[in-house]
């Protein structure tokens, strides 16, 4: 089984999120993930970065909420991020085109 902690990086400051992270690595879990998408909040090119710089190969960072485009995607990998929690995954793969084309 697979264990993901939200920890709503939008509500949290920058030593919240890094003592958060800290303790989900300790707890065992397999990933930290950024939000849930329903507190205004979402992944940042930023956040991934600080809890990556926290969680080195010890666990995942999954990233959810605000990436909506295909650009957005490659940024948040390239920071840090090994998952994607995305409600508009189809239009992130085709470049905007939505699943009711096909």
């Amino acid at each position: 089984m697979t264990t993901k902690v939200i920890i709503e990086t939008g509500l949290l400051t920058d030593e919240e999120k890094v003592k958060a992270t800290e303790l989900i690595i300790e707890s065992g879990a397999d990933f930290v993930k950024t939000a849930t998408g329903f507190n205004g909040g979402g992944a940042t090119v930023e956040d991934v970065k600080l809890l990556k710089s926290v969680t080195g190969e010890k666990i995942g960072v999954k990233a959810a909420g605000g990436v909506k485009t295909y650009a957005d995607a490659v940024k948040i990998i390239e920071a840090g991020a090994s998952r994607i929690g995305a409600s508009g995954a189809i239009a992130i793969v085709t470049g905007g085109t939505s699943a009711a084309s096909y």
